[in-house]
């Protein structure tokens, strides 16, 4: 009979010789491990797998979370609710060193706080705030660092697809871990914002300043831009919190404001509509094949016995629970170099996770960390998502000069990392406040 896990190590093995062919992982998961299981146990047995697998995914109540969160994204943008947040933050942050910058990362977190796509946003972010920087001779490697890296905001602020994912994969709760982005996806904001003002100080040829100065009155003013998206952020996720709405519903509460702020303002026509219903679809079959894949992969595993022997040698190691959280933080990083996010996660939680529950760290709090690892993915050489969006709209920006602007917000996102580690409290009060 041959070794179970002998059997799982060549799988993981071929998982990686068919990744670095061109195989998507989806597929590439799912079959290795249909032939995995079909190897350990017998071809009855494995053929059933895949076909129950996808239905019992798309069945999950949660999986219909991600298509309402993407359409809250689409109907945000054609809401207009990107130019408003960034229009309003300019007329506050304006005066400070690389102050469109400032308010290029401040519309992207608000943004995000009512779209789950980060590359929605660094696309949206882009075709408004990139223009407005050339104006002002911004140095084209700040202007697309910025909005590329205020792109990925959108992944760890709720609503986020991230945790959704994480969610099913761990079985953790959802609700939860949404709420545990807020604060650290604020702290984040904080840390692009420092790492702006601080290079414009060291290098003001960067970012020169934008003439016209704003009263009083004028900002106040400008605050009529954010309350739409005040009202559904606190909806959503206030709901959430107190535990009215589970976040599925929470999903379509957005979902359902934002449809109704758009036909209020008659920003609405078919184009738009099938737009928005197209990118749903589109990364929302994306998420059911690679969670599927990730669930088959994951059975596989299972029967190799390998996460257990895994996590097993781990905790027998005399060495720092937090040298082993290193180690995997470490490997996240690597991987963001050739994978995009939800295919980063769901390829390695399967073996991953048991060994941070067996390590006794806290899964919401991991989960955090994870998403801000798979955050920083997004802008990672050569494989960053959210560069290659910013490419196709800055035509006259080399890509290598996009990653240089990108590289201080993706030290920026280490150090938030670390500041995590030392103080979990910043991810788990909110959620430890919550009533169920």
């Amino acid at each position: 009979m041959l070794d179970p896990i002998m059997v799982g190590i060549i799988g993981s093995f071929l998982v990686v010789v068919l990744l670095l062919l061109g195989m998507p992982i989806a597929f590439l998961m799912m079959f290795v491990g249909f032939i995995g299981i079909w190897t350990l146990t017998s071809l009855e047995a494995a053929l059933p797998v895949v076909a129950k697998t996808i239905y019992e995914v798309a069945a999950n109540y949660p999986y219909t979370i991600i298509p309402l969160f993407i359409l809250m994204g689409g109907f945000a943008g054609g809401a207009g609710i990107t130019r408003e947040l960034y229009e309003t933050f300019d007329k506050w942050f304006r005066r400070l060193p690389g102050g469109l910058g400032v308010a290029t990362i401040a519309a992207c977190a608000g943004f995000a706080a009512v779209s789950g796509s980060s590359v929605a946003g660094a696309a949206a972010m882009g075709n408004i705030a990139l223009p407005e920087m050339k104006r002002f001779d911004y140095h084209p490697k700040l202007a697309t660092g910025v909005v590329a890296a205020g792109g990925t905001l959108a992944f760890l602020i709720p609503p986020s697809l991230g945790f959704v994912v994480y969610g099913m994969l761990t079985e953790q709760s959802i609700g939860k871990l949404l709420i545990s982005g807020i604060l650290p996806g604020l702290l984040l904001s904080l840390a692009y914002i420092a790492v702006i003002v601080g290079q414009v100080k060291i290098n003001p040829s960067l970012a020169p300043a934008t003439p016209g100065k704003v009263t009083l009155s004028e900002k106040i003013k400008a605050l009529k831009g954010i309350w739409e998206t005040l009202l559904v952020f606190f909806i959503v996720m206030g709901g959430i919190y107190l535990g009215y709405i589970n976040p599925t519903e929470a999903g379509a509460i957005g979902a359902t404001a934002l449809l109704v702020i758009v036909l209020i303002k008659r920003r609405l026509n078919w184009r738009g509509l099938f737009s928005s219903l197209l990118e749903m679809a589109r990364i929302s079959i994306m998420v059911l094949f690679l969670v599927a894949g990730a669930t088959v992969f994951s059975y596989f595993l299972a029967l190799s016995t390998i996460p257990a022997v895994v996590s097993g040698w781990i905790a027998g190691l005399e060495v720092s629970r937090y040298v082993v959280l290193a180690i995997i933080i470490a490997i996240y990083f690597m991987l963001g170099c050739f994978l995009d996010a939800v295919s980063m996660m769901v390829l390695t939680l399967p073996v991953i996770f048991p060994v941070i529950v067996a390590l006794n760290f806290n899964p919401i709090w991991f989960g955090v960390l994870a998403v801000l690892m798979m955050e920083a993915g997004l802008i990672t050489p050569p494989v960053g998502l959210n560069v290659y969006t910013l490419a196709g709209i800055a035509k006259d920006v080399p890509m290598a000069e996009i990653f240089k602007g990108a590289t201080p917000f993706l030290i920026s996102i280490i150090v938030v990392a670390v500041i995590l580690i030392v103080f979990p409290q910043i991810a788990l009060f909110l959620p430890g406040l919550m009533g169920r």
